[in-house]
């Protein structure tokens, strides 16, 4: 019969031996209904994951994040550097919704959405499985010299794990410079394109280290997300939970014998078979509780639903519940927290849906030039400014032209009367603009000045006018 466990698990973790050397996993090949849920979901959001930077929509990329030149598109919205604050608040949207999130159902996203676990458990892990067969195969190759057979499955894997790298690589990349430049790198050669290529070899080589060695140390080590659930996750948060009350009873856990009444013999429904423990990904055992490692993948739910059926015993001693349901059989609640997070979510959404709605494709600046005053022309007063204009659309301005509206006036742009401004680029360059003395009432006028493309008005500043007239 096994005692209940030490805190001791709590000073360790599953990837590192005592000696601090870095201690591989090789977990059970899971299966039922979970991991058949869990497999759609990956496929699905791997297909979106793949397609997101070739989709475009009005010529726009439908997912970028080109750091270096602050521009960003997000679900087909393009995001200048001037939009920056667009785009925090964007992310403070999503972070308040995964807070939120994690409040609520623990850590779900982690073991079905993101793409760390889906790449390493929907597709590397499998790869595995396939050459190197289930757990008890992978550990006695690993055990055995290097002979032939381990040679050859070895050096298959690591190929295969290689080529994979590379292209999530070139996925990468599209997100980051565009996927337009990535495959210009591709048509023209990797020759006029030295430093693209020398960023694709690096993630390639950073994604490999990933997948093929360090693995589920990310979720364990790396990643804050997991690090932050002893700050968000409490007792009414749903995770995947074992139920100790049902599971431990007054005698605890204990083998199964079917030549016995297990229920009059006052052990739990936990027969600790530590099947839950051998299809762990990140070799914990659930069974101790809430644990920073769990990345809530569900693979200990299958594993015990499926020997409980084998053994005679109801499914749902590994479920996802909170911690009060399990204690206190009590349904779920939504807490104050989680009302609270809630609120904030909806008044950021509100804020961030509006701001989108005021933003405009173009954007025009007109300042006056610092340093200077006003000029006398003869009965006019003269003022020089400088404009900038950003379009941020995909269509060429062929004809940009200004006109002064709402006082008598006139308007010259120094050079061409009519600008240019390309798709997705800036213009900028100097005017003037000179009102009649006798029509301004004040030594600081404010102007309205409207930005055309040929007929099409597609813009209006404001800017302001001075005057000698605080000098009388």
């Amino acid at each position: 019969m096994s005692k209940l466990p030490d805190e001791a698990f709590r000073d360790t973790i599953g990837t590192i031996d005592e000696e601090g050397n870095r201690k591989f996993i090789f977990p059970k090949k899971p299966s039922g209904k979970f991991y058949d849920y869990r497999k759609w979901v990956s496929y699905f959001l791997l297909i979106v994951l793949v397609a997101n930077p070739f989709v475009k929509i009005n010529g726009n990329q439908f997912m970028m994040f080109n750091i270096l030149e602050r521009r960003f598109n997000i679900f087909g919205f393009p995001f200048w550097p001037q939009d920056f604050y667009l785009f925090v608040l964007f992310m403070i949207v999503g972070v308040v919704f995964v807070i939120l999130f994690t409040v609520i159902f623990g850590r779900i996203f982690c073991g079905w959405i993101c793409p760390q676990t889906i790449f390493l458990e929907m597709v590397f892990r499998r790869i595995e499985y396939w050459i190197e067969g289930d757990r008890g195969a992978q550990i006695r190759l690993e055990k055995q010299d290097w002979n032939a057979e381990k040679i050859r499955k070895k050096g298959l894997k690591w190929t295969l794990f290689l080529i994979i790298s590379f292209f999530i690589a070139n996925v990468f990349l599209a997100y980051l410079i565009s996927s337009d430049k990535l495959l210009l790198m591709i048509e023209e050669g990797p020759a006029n394109h030295i430093s693209t290529l020398v960023s694709l070899l690096i993630f390639t080589g950073v994604f490999y280290f990933i997948f093929a060695w360090f693995r589920e140390q990310v979720c364990i080590i790396a990643c804050p997300y997991g690090r932050l659930q002893g700050v968000l996750l409490d007792d009414k948060s749903i995770n995947v939970a074992y139920d100790f009350v049902r599971g431990e009873k007054e005698a605890g856990r204990a083998k199964f014998n079917k030549q016995e009444d297990r229920a009059s013999t006052g052990k739990g429904d936990c027969i600790d078979c530590k099947q839950c423990v051998n299809v762990c990904p990140t070799g914990i055992d659930i069974r101790n509780g809430t644990q920073m490692e769990c990345v809530n993948c569900t693979a200990c739910i299958d594993e015990c639903d499926t020997i409980m059926e084998n053994v005679g015993l109801p499914k749902g001693l590994i479920r996802y519940a909170s911690e009060e349901e399990i204690e206190k059989n009590t349904s779920f609640k939504f807490t104050p927290r989680m009302k609270g997070y809630s609120a904030v979510l909806f008044i950021l959404t509100g804020i961030l849906i509006g701001l989108l709605f005021l933003r405009t494709d173009v954007e025009a600046t007109i300042l006056r030039l610092p340093g200077q005053l006003f000029q006398h022309k003869g009965d006019n007063i003269s003022n020089i400014y400088t404009f900038k204009i950003i379009n941020k659309t995909n269509n060429d301005f062929d004809d940009i032209h200004f006109k002064l509206v709402g006082i008598k006036g006139t308007l010259k742009v120094v050079g061409k009367q009519a600008l240019k401004v390309p798709k997705q680029g800036m213009s900028g360059g100097t005017l003037f603009v000179e009102i009649n003395n006798n029509v301004l009432d004040s030594d600081k006028t404010k102007l309205k000045i409207e930005v055309y493309n040929g007929k099409e008005k597609i813009e209006t500043s404001t800017t302001s006018f001075l005057s000698p007239r605080s000098f009388d």
